[in-house]
């Protein structure tokens, strides 16, 4: 969808590039919304609109996703960073923020932080992954991260049999979106399904290594919601009772993210990619209840 108008929103400059922006609300600290790997800033609309209840409410798209102009993938945490904060500038969302990381947008947010720490009020980071997982899970188990790893060899196209399962699937997730922002939405996902794998190719060569040698995080609060309900794409791997190992490890993982005046929420039957939709109450009460605080 690159090239065309957004459905909401609207475009900025920023970096040299033009990036999507959609806000609503006023007061602070602002929430902007950092999407995961694959996911855009409108697919975080339901959240975005609660949370402009309260105060400014943030979505976007960052480059190389969604509306925004187009990158090569994947990019450096810092670039990231700094992208967004040029475009929190060019559309005149003032700080300080509290930042809600999703997946890989935790791992942005967190970047954000330890560059900008006086510009960052908070952080909710929803089911986010680690540069140091692979400590926080049986030694046994992390051998199976290489088997799971996505291939180099280029991803095929969609059969017509799966693109219309795809298009039912996130008809449903986004029943409760304005059709003039569904329907595009779901035209970009078919379009742009790749990206997720894109987006995280650098995990190992680049993401780690940066969080890792970041430095320290601001002392701001931390709260931390975990996705513990099934996983399909684990299920092809491990057995049932590895994955419950894997989840105690990554839940012992998440509750040492968070810190005082933040609160570690785990939520059972939410899905990795979509806790946000599935559970859009408990999302916005983290936030909201953080928000308080600040």
């Amino acid at each position: 969808m690159r090239g065309q108008l957004p459905p909401l929103g609207r475009m900025y400059e920023a970096g040299g590039r033009r990036l999507m922006l959609h806000r609503s609300g006023t007061g602070g600290p602002p929430v902007v919304l950092l999407p995961g790997a694959g996911l855009v800033g409108l697919d975080f609309l339901n959240v975005q609109a609660g949370a402009a209840g309260f105060t400014t409410s943030v979505l976007y798209d960052r480059a190389g996703t969604g509306w925004s102009d187009a990158v090569e993938l994947p990019r450096r945490p810092a670039e990231v960073a700094e992208e967004l904060r040029a475009l929190l500038g060019a559309a005149g969302v003032p700080g300080p923020y509290l930042l809600v990381g999703h997946s890989l947008g935790a791992f942005y947010a967190r970047r954000f932080a330890q560059l900008f720490p006086a510009e960052v009020a908070g952080l909710v980071l929803l089911d986010p992954g680690h540069e140091d997982m692979l400590a926080h899970v049986p030694g046994e188990l992390a051998s199976l991260a290489e088997e799971m790893k996505p291939g180099t060899e280029p991803l095929p196209d969609l059969t017509e049999e799966q693109e219309s399962a795809a298009r039912g699937q996130w008809a449903q997730l986004y029943a409760g979106w304005p059709g003039e922002v569904s329907g595009p939405l779901i035209e970009h996902n078919l379009a742009s399904w790749r990206t997720a794998v894109e987006e995280v190719r650098n995990f190992e060569t680049e993401v780690y290594e940066e969080l890792r040698r970041g430095g320290a995080l601001p002392q701001v609060p931390v709260s931390v919601i975990s996705a513990a309900g099934s996983n399909p794409y684990w299920a092809r791997f491990m057995t049932e009772e590895a994955q419950r190992r894997v989840r105690a490890g990554i839940r012992g993982l998440h509750a040492s993210l968070t810190t005082p005046g933040g609160e570690h929420r785990e939520l059972p039957d939410a899905s990795h990619q979509y806790l946000h939709i599935e559970h859009p109450e408990e999302v916005l009460d983290t936030i909201r209840t953080l928000h308080t605080k600040l």
